[in-house]
This record gives structure tokens, sequence and C-alpha cells, in this order.
């Protein structure tokens, strides 16, 4: 039985424009979370408030997906301060419509704290266990807005009924989970973190000259980028002052681009915030400087993290920070306040720079040290992209949401019912990996062919085989090398030169030692690489140093090279011959799916030998192992 997930998210409807008041960060994530649920086997319905009459009850957003419109007070747009007496309203119906549905959901996940009420009050009525990231505490914006919150005083209250009653709580950072347990006395033991992530689909590398072209952006400039919620506490008055910083201390003119608002048009009639902004940049005198975007979708923002030279994002708080992530992700620098998520996802001096919030000295500084350091830059830029890829991908982000969702989903459970859940995850195991499979034969057919082929062309003219792979990798290297080595399926046919680079421990750990761990494959194809060998290499993400650098060695000694990886396969990709990328970011699947790729290369390759062969063509295989 394929599982069902509530995704209760009150005001923050994955389909709403980004940059408005209330819609930003929370919209993205439920957005991109759901899609990846459902791209892993899952049924998604994702319930929030009714706020838009023309919309249907329920629409059939994406394949596996449905947005539920939940009716709570008028069918209109509401803020969302104004929301907690709709909120019973919500629930009643949200139970309601859950009753009428012939398929039980297995967990519910809440997305704020009126969906947690909501959660709560489903979990009494239908007995289902809920899991809820709060995306921002009560406590922590009363600390910085003081007077100025909107929201109800009984929140923190009732946060704290709802981290008492929730089966699990997702941290975004390792800062919310400390502030969740100090602030609200939870229970360490029921929080996982959980960080969000970016979609590299739409958030990558582009010439920065080209991204500048397509938005008419004068290619010269020095070039700062704010993209977030028109609101106070994003900081953006930092930035601006900052400027002013820039050109009375430093002689320096910056560009600033500023993202978000109501309209598409930045309207100070619509967007309150961006009237104050301007005043504040008319009254500095830098009001030239800066180009109000107005608001943006994904389509479109990609260039402007591209076009900027720096990213920045000074909030007073942040409970994660979407944006950051997103600008590394296209090789964009940020400079970000050392608060919340922030501070987790930018890592000061290597990704870009971490500085105080509301301090616009401190940040002109940071800024001009970049501007005048392109290779400062290049090494945030580099360094920003890989962090991206190996911690905030939404395929990951997903992935760990299903471990803590199957886990709390077995610890609900009765015995006859856990039995029917061991039997429910055996068959979803098989599905995803069955999909993965068929997505890598429609994929890989052809680049396999041409693998084989051109191996075997290398062995026929007395090349040697090398491999390596690294972290778990390394024992389908082993196995490869093996096969490879004696025989696969056929007997009698001539063996192969075949050398694992994984197998000899006295040069892995003189190499690891005595030089350093990225040099322990490297070192071994300077001794024994020739021009014309074959470098086979197994990484599942394609970010190993010491597989990066084995690969470059291997590319100055003209030797060809196949990747077998996961994903995208990382920056491996770009430096070898034939890369066969599994689509999937599920280690196992992908390792999973890299043995079978193995076997059937093994075959291939044998085959060719056996047409080869006059004296052998009658024989059959010995063993059966695909």
């Amino acid at each position: 039985m394929t599982r069902r997930i509530a995704m209760i998210s009150d005001h923050a409807s994955p389909l709403a424009i980004l940059g408005g008041v209330d819609a930003g960060g929370q919209n993205v994530y439920v957005n991109q979370l759901s899609c990846q649920l459902a791209e892993l086997g899952y049924e998604v319905d994702v319930f929030t408030r009714w706020d838009d009459a023309r919309l249907p009850r329920v629409i059939e957003w994406r394949e596996r997906i449905r947005v539920v419109h939940i009716q709570a007070g008028p069918v209109g747009m509401l803020h969302k301060e104004d929301l907690l007496d709709h909120i019973p309203e919500f629930a009643e119906n949200t139970v309601e419509f859950m009753q009428s549905e012939r398929m039980p959901y297995s967990i519910v996940h809440a997305n704020f704290w009126f969906s947690g009420m909501v959660a709560m009050e489903i979990k009494r009525e239908l007995g289902i266990p809920f899991a809820i990231t709060f995306h921002a505490l009560g406590r922590i914006r009363r600390q910085f807005q003081g007077a100025n919150d909107r929201f109800p005083r009984q929140r923190e209250l009732i946060e704290e009924e709802i981290a008492r009653m929730a089966d699990g709580l997702i941290a975004e950072c390792p800062q919310d989970r400390e502030d969740l347990v100090r602030l609200y006395d939870a229970d360490p033991a029921k929080i996982t973190i959980v960080p969000c992530g970016a979609n590299l689909q739409h958030f990558h590398p582009i010439d920065q000259l080209l991204a500048r072209q397509i938005l008419n952006l004068n290619k010269h400039d020095r070039t700062i980028l704010v993209v977030g919620r028109m609101v106070p506490r994003k900081g953006i008055d930092t930035v601006i002052e900052s400027l002013s910083v820039l050109k009375d201390k430093y002689d320096t003119r910056a560009s600033l681009i500023v993202v978000g608002g109501e309209s598409d048009r930045p309207d100070p009639k619509k967007t309150p915030e961006i009237g104050r902004l301007q005043k504040i940049a008319r009254k500095l005198r830098v009001h030239k400087q800066i180009n109000w975007a107005g608001r943006h979708g994904p389509e479109n923002l990609k260039y402007y993290y591209n076009a900027a030279d720096i990213f920045v994002s000074t909030p007073w708080y942040e409970p994660f920070g979407l944006t950051p992530v997103e600008s590394m992700a296209c090789g964009t620098p940020v400079i970000g306040s050392n608060v919340g998520g922030i501070k987790y996802s930018v890592v000061d001096g290597k990704t870009g720079y971490l500085v105080p919030a509301c301090d616009p000295e401190t940040l002109a500084e940071r800024l001009i040290e970049i501007f005048n350091n392109r290779k400062l830059l290049q090494y945030f830029s580099e360094n920003g992209l890989e962090r991206v890829k190996y911690y905030f991908t939404w395929p990951k982000v997903a992935n760990a949401m299903v471990n803590l969702y199957e886990k709390i989903i077995a610890n609900s459970l009765s015995q006859d019912q856990i039995y029917s859940h061991k039997i429910s995850l055996f068959n979803l195991s098989f599905e995803r990996i069955i999909r993965t499979m068929q997505d890598s034969l429609d994929l890989l057919r052809i680049p396999m062919v041409n693998a084989a082929g051109a191996i075997t062309k290398a062995i026929d003219g007395g090349a040697k085989i090398l491999i390596c792979g690294a972290g778990g990798s390394i024992s389908e290297t082993r196995h490869f090398a093996r096969e490879l080595m004696s025989r696969f399926a056929y007997p009698d046919r001539r063996t192969t030169s075949v050398l694992p680079l994984t197998t000899d421990p006295a040069n892995l750990s003189i190499c690891s030692e005595d030089l350093c761990y990225e040099d322990i494959f490297s070192r071994q194809i300077e001794a024994f690489g020739r021009a014309g060998d074959v470098l086979i290499v197994v990484s599942s993400n394609g970010m190993s140093p010491a597989v990066m650098r084995a690969l470059a060695v291997a590319r100055e000694k003209g030797l060809l090279t196949v990747g077998f990886y996961g994903g995208n396969g990382g920056k491996a990709v770009e430096m070898t011959n034939i890369p066969l990328c599994v689509p999937s970011h599920s280690p196992e699947h992908i390792e999973e799916v890299h043995l079978h790729l193995i076997h059937t290369m093994c075959e291939m390759i044998e085959k060719e030998f056996i047409s080869q062969s006059t004296e052998t063509r009658n024989l059959t295989p010995t063993r059966a192992k695909m």
C-alpha cells in the first residue's frame, strides 16, 4: 500500500507567488518537499487555507500530489497574524475531509504553529501521528520584534503544547534545535535536524555576462543582490546603509538589486516596506544605485543570482534562510548575518562571510574585501556550490524526512499494524528501486554500450584497466576488478590486466599518512597508468577529493576515463570521458544500480571477447548473475 502524507501548511500554499509578505520560504519548502516525496513514491495531500474563490477545493497539482483548499474564515486573503480565530474551523474541516477519504493517511507533517494546532486535533480525532517544522518560533520572534510582533501572546504556550504532543520535531539547523530545547523544554530525543534545500534544476551556475545581458544590467558594475520578503526583520536597510559606507569610506560605488514585494513592479503602496527603504536610500543619497526589481519566481531568480557578484542576507534572525543556499547553488558567494540557519549554511571564510546583524560598517568591509580580490570570490564560489551539492539539495532533504516519517509511523503502530507496515515498507522499497532501474535503463542504454565498446577496444590494444572508488563504493570496485580479471559468466575467456587501486593496504597507508588522503589514487595512477589505459571510477556523488585528483592525473596522462556516478555526477562528470550517472539521489539505490551496471558491463565485455574468438563461439554461461 502506498503511503499517504498529509502536509498541513495553513497560510503558505505551494501554488503561491514568491516574494510577498506572506509568501516566502515556507511556500518553497512545502512545494519542493512535496514534489520530492512524490518522486519517492509517496502520495501527498497539501492542506492549505482557501484564500482564492477562483480556485477549486481540490487541485490535482502534480502526479501523486493534490492541493486541498480548506475553508477557514472568509474565502480570501488574510494576513497570517489574523488567522488564530479561524484555526478551529480549519481543523474541523480538515478532519472531515480526511474522514471522507477512502485511503487513510500514514502521517501528518505540520508547517508553522497554526498547522501544529490542526495536527494536534487530527491526532486526537483520528490517531494519526505528526511531525512539525515550526519555520519560526514565537519566543525568538518576540525577542527581536518586541511590540511590533502582531501574533497573539498565547502563541508561545500553544507552541509548547505542540512540542509536547508532536511525535517528531524537525529543526532546520543546529540553532533551531538549541532554541527548541532551551526555550520550549522540547525532548531532544524527538528532534531531528533536516535542513532546507536548493532546487539544482532551477538554480545552477550561468555565465555572469549572459545573465546580465538577459536582465539588461550593466556588465561592468560591482553588483550586490538581495532577495526576500519585504519586511523589516530581513535587514535590507543594513545593506542600503552599507552602500553609503562603501561610497564614503572606500570610495567605491556598487549597485544593489532588490528582488521582492507584493507586485511584479515595485509599488510602495502595495508593499509599504519598499517605501520605507526608499526613504532611507534617498536620505543617504544612494537611491540611484538601487534597482527595485519587484517579485520574481525561480525561472527569473536564477538570472539575478548569477548576475550578482555577491549575495547579501542580513536579517535580525532567520530560522533557516533559503536564499543564501540558492545563491551558493548558482556559484555566487554569500555575506550573511551570523544568526540562525545562515550561520549553518554559510561557512565563514570558506563559502562567504558571516557578519553581525545591523552592522553596515562590517558588511561594507567584507564587501570591499571580495570586490578587490577576484581569487577570493572564485574560491567562495566554488566552495559554496560544492557545499550545497553535498548538504542542501531537496532529494537529500526528502530522504532524511522519509527516514523520520517511517520511524514515527513504526513507533505509533500496534503489533498487527507493525507487520502490515513492514510489508508496506518492503513493497515501497522495491517500487523505488524498480523505478530507478527503469529510469537508468532509459538514460544509460547508449552510454553503457559506448563504454563497453571503448573498454574492450582498449583491452584489445594491450591497455590496463585501473579501478578506484571512495567510501562505500570501494567494495564495488573490488568486485568489478575481480569479475574483469577472472571471469563473469563465460568460461575460458582470456583474462584482462586489471589493477584495483583500493586493495593494497601498504599503498593506501603510505599515501594517506606520508602525503594526504586525497592522493591515495592519483599517486598510483602516476606510477602505473600509461596513455591508452582505462581508469574506471565508482562514486555515488562524484565529489570525493581523492576521485577528483585521480581523474585529473588520468586526464594529464592520457587515460580513457569511465565513471559510475549518481545524480548529476558532481564535478567528476566534467572530467570523465564517459560518465554513467544513475538518476537518483538515494545512496543505497545508486549503489544497487551500480552493482547491476557493473555486472552488465562485465557481460557486455565478455560477449565481445566471445564474438571475436572462433574457438569459443559455442560456449554458454556457467552461472546466471543478472
